[in-house]
């Protein structure tokens, strides 16, 4: 079903809300009114107030009645949220540290993920985690996107793992990852990631060895940890 002119311009708005936000140019504490949002941006109550009820929901604003519309701390917002990670990830300022304790989160949950993977993947999982690989080998030979076979080979192994709650975090990594991946690669000097050390993970996955995959999967993060404990300069296609 297309999307209503109406439907458009909320999402216009909430885009465009959020980034300034996100990027500071409404400070914490600091209120806007639905009227004059609407001669902003030339758009009904209606649009503004669904702008703003999803804008809620991502945790950048709480709205109070008689007050308006208050801008929230960076604490309470969602960063789980694939929307607010990316505007957050798109400030200069925030992209290096916010990935340094994004890959303190990942070491958290993706070496545990690829344990869980060993044990509890069916055919179909290491199916699509062998399929990411392959892709990673033809982007070495330039017949697919490194990026984006990378991401989903982490991907793949989150959605192997059975766990509801990690499953649920897919959409966060993915987000992460098209930026985290693309620092770490351009610090350690090359375009593309090491697929030997993927294989390991996968591998290990797939004769079940649950030790064996989450060791290797946390040597890989280790090492994009270490990657990003000095300082990085931040690729300008980012």
């Amino acid at each position: 079903m297309a999307r209503t002119a109406s439907g458009n311009l909320t999402e216009r708005v909430v885009q465009t809300l959020g980034r300034a936000i996100v990027a500071g140019e409404y400070a914490p504490k600091s209120v806007f009114q639905i009227a004059d949002l609407c001669v902003e941006f030339n758009a009904s109550r209606t649009v503004m107030r669904e702008a703003v009820k999803t804008l809620h929901a991502k945790g950048l604003v709480t709205s109070r009645a008689s007050v308006g519309s208050i801008i929230q701390d960076q604490i309470n917002w969602n960063l789980s949220d694939p929307d607010v990670l990316d505007w957050f990830l798109h400030v200069k300022s925030n992209t290096v540290p916010l990935i340094r304790e994004f890959i303190d989160f990942r070491i958290g949950i993706e070496p545990n993920a690829a344990a869980l993977a060993a044990k509890r993947g069916n055919l179909e999982d290491i199916e699509a985690i062998f399929k990411a690989l392959d892709r990673m080998r033809a982007a070495e030979d330039g017949e697919d996107d490194p990026l984006a076979a990378d991401v989903a080979f982490h991907v793949a192994i989150l959605l192997a793992s059975g766990n509801r709650f990690v499953i649920n975090m897919r959409h966060t990594i993915d987000v992460a990852l098209h930026i985290s991946i693309r620092v770490t690669n351009r610090t350690k000097g090359v375009p593309l990631a090491n697929v030997e050390d993927h294989a390991a993970i996968a591998n290990a996955i797939r004769i079940g060895d649950a030790q064996g995959a989450r060791e290797a999967m946390y040597a890989l993060l280790s090492e994009a940890q270490k990657l990003l404990t000095g300082q990085v300069k931040v690729p300008n296609d980012i």
